[in-house]
């Protein structure tokens, strides 16, 4: 009996303990919790937008020649797993540059 009265109290205890619920986020209590289409990219200025799109068009033109080079291997799925054993470099120079006719 004393056993059975000690598994209830642990029961009790831990259902008590795993279903609270902290108030800590309140997401789920709003009322519209999604924004619709309309509204959706109002957070951000079409000056804003210009800038981002303008800061994206630089950085994929000003990057390093590695990112490139795996980018165009990542492409090709032999010089990918290539890659994954000898490096993207290696691989990129087994597969690209021989076709290119660097040395």
């Amino acid at each position: 009996m004393k056993s059975l009265l000690l598994l209830s109290i642990l029961a009790a205890l831990a259902v008590a303990a795993l279903c609270y619920e902290s108030h800590e986020s309140m997401e789920s209590y709003e009322l519209y919790p999604f924004l619709n289409r309309r509204n959706a990219n109002t957070f951000m200025s079409p000056q804003q937008r210009w800038r981002a799109r303008a800061q994206e068009r630089v950085r994929e033109s000003t990057k390093p020649a590695y990112e490139r080079n795996r980018e165009a291997c990542e492409d090709f799925g032999l010089c990918e797993r290539y890659a994954m054993v000898y490096g993207y470099d290696a691989a990129y120079n087994r597969y690209f540059r021989q076709r290119r006719g660097e040395k």
